[in-house]
């Protein structure tokens, strides 16, 4: 389950998706297409994606359909995920300069 919920996670495109329902907090299909610039078909997979993986909640009015993040905790995890990855690159720096000061 958790392996799963990761490769969810792992497509960049879902990632922005999660950061705009995070800040707009519900949006329909068609705004969402707009502001990550991908066919509104394209947008509507990856959703389906985040749906069945549990991650968002739908509502539809009429013919448009909303989209929400199910729990904030989602956008907190990669909010760490992110830090880790930062301070990982960090060390690296940090240590290719460690090896350039002694050359």
């Amino acid at each position: 389950m958790q392996a799963e919920l990761c490769k969810t996670l792992s497509n960049p495109k879902r990632l922005e998706i999660l950061d705009i329902l995070k800040e707009a907090g519900e949006i329909c299909v068609n705004e969402l297409a707009e502001r990550l610039e991908i066919p509104k078909a394209n947008t509507s997979q990856h959703l389906a994606v985040l749906r069945q993986a549990g991650v968002v909640n739908t509502r539809k009015d009429g013919i448009n359909v909303y989209y929400s993040l199910r729990s904030q905790k989602i956008t907190e995890a990669c909010s760490l995920t992110r830090t880790i990855l930062v301070e990982r690159l960090e060390d690296q720096v940090g240590l290719t300069n460690l090896i350039r000061e002694q050359d």
